[in-house]
């Protein structure tokens, strides 16, 4: 059955004025959150909003997943309650009951695909499921009584389980539970933990400098698979270039690589990575790319991409757990699939942006892209 995710977003904010698109790390707020959807096992994101620059501002990050929704004024009030814009979609657009329905918070910016497909793992056992962190706190009531735990046998930090505290990431049920209960989570509730830092929500103007220092500190830090990956593969045509072909008035062809991208394999040599591209076509000026940044492998001519790193793996004693690869068009596709860690420019086709768990960075191919995927393991 397919799975709906679907973000709120309203106009208006007591808090934080234009909260939704104001700027987080550089992008407008909602970017985040719709990002790791559509790199998701979602089928679609549903973004409903009341405002037309949220519209416009979501429409042109061009997420193939992505579908605005216009969602009334009466449930876009200050005293608006989220489970009336989820009824009021649901009813409006006549949804199959056994659909899987996923609410996440734009507020939640650190949350990532991963998230997102292990909680919708988690959910097969489970009538419902919300997010949660575990607080490590101890909690009294204003009569002076404690709540979790014996005061007059105070247990160590590290031997205290602690409690499960929401922190309004995602909830996760079917759209005939949410019907049947006119609410968000019902029935059996299962419970995904994520980490601590995810439980700050940006509803307070001192939470976005707050905010901002945990995702310098954490984005992409806990991605799984990065701790394994020993070899970084990249392909040439639309990711160390911007996949055009130039020519000379004397015919010579042109491509424009990136210096940011040669040093980012520079530096990943350096840190004991080994490194390497593969590319489906025979160029001498890739080659001659190939050979100045001395990359320890690098395989022209490549038709069949995964049959290639399959090989490789099996004459090098990889694993493909230990191999991540980043690449744009659907040529890629059969080895994103395969490989621990796949990534893809913003500018890739859509297809495989679609591949389940996929990181889609920021920069377009041949702009830099390549570098930026470095960062995750460096």
């Amino acid at each position: 059955m397919k799975t709906i995710a679907f973000v709120p977003a309203r106009a208006n904010s007591k808090s934080i004025k234009n909260k939704n698109i104001k700027l987080f790390c550089g992008k407008p707020l909602i970017y985040w959150v719709l990002k790791e959807l559509d790199s998701s096992n979602v089928d679609k994101v549903v973004l409903a909003t009341d405002s037309n620059l949220i519209k416009e501002i979501a429409n042109s990050f061009e997420f193939s997943k992505l579908e605005v929704y216009d969602r009334s004024r009466e449930n876009a009030e200050d005293c608006s309650s989220t489970e009336s814009v989820m009824l009021e979609y649901i009813i409006n657009s006549k949804i199959n009951k056994k659909f899987t329905f996923l609410l996440a918070q734009a507020t939640s910016p650190f949350t990532k695909s991963f998230h997102f497909n292990q909680a919708l793992d988690l959910y097969k056992k489970y009538d419902s499921v919300l997010s949660c962190t575990i607080e490590k706190k101890f909690i009294w009531n204003k009569e002076g009584t404690s709540l979790n735990y014996d005061y007059m046998n105070r247990p160590r930090r590290q031997d205290f389980e602690g409690n499960l505290i929401e922190n309004g990431a995602m909830y996760i049920s079917s759209i005939e539970k949410i019907l049947e209960s006119k609410n968000r989570i019902s029935g059996n509730i299962g419970v995904y933990v994520m980490p601590h830092y995810t439980a700050l929500e940006l509803d307070e103007p001192s939470d976005w400098i707050i905010g901002e220092q945990i995702m310098s500190e954490n984005y992409d830090k806990d991605v799984p698979n990065i701790k394994k990956i020993k070899v970084i593969f990249s392909d040439v045509d639309g990711v160390l270039t911007d996949g055009g072909m130039y020519y000379s008035e004397k015919g010579d062809e042109i491509k424009k690589f990136s210096a940011y991208d040669g040093m980012a394999f520079q530096i990943l040599k350096e840190k004991g990575f080994k490194v390497g591209i593969i590319t489906s076509e025979e160029m001498k000026l890739n080659k001659r790319r190939a050979s100045k940044l001395k990359l320890d492998y690098d395989f022209h001519g490549a038709k069949d991409k995964l049959k290639i790193i399959k090989k490789f793996c099996l004459e090098n004693s990889y694993n493909f757990s230990e191999i991540a690869y980043i690449g744009d068009d659907i040529n890629c596709l059969d080895l994103l699939s395969k490989v621990g860690v796949a990534a893809c420019p913003s500018n890739a086709v859509n297809q495989i942006k679609s591949v389940p768990g996929i990181i889609q960075v920021d920069k377009k191919g041949g702009d830099g892209a390549f570098r930026e995927f470095s960062k995750l393991f460096i």
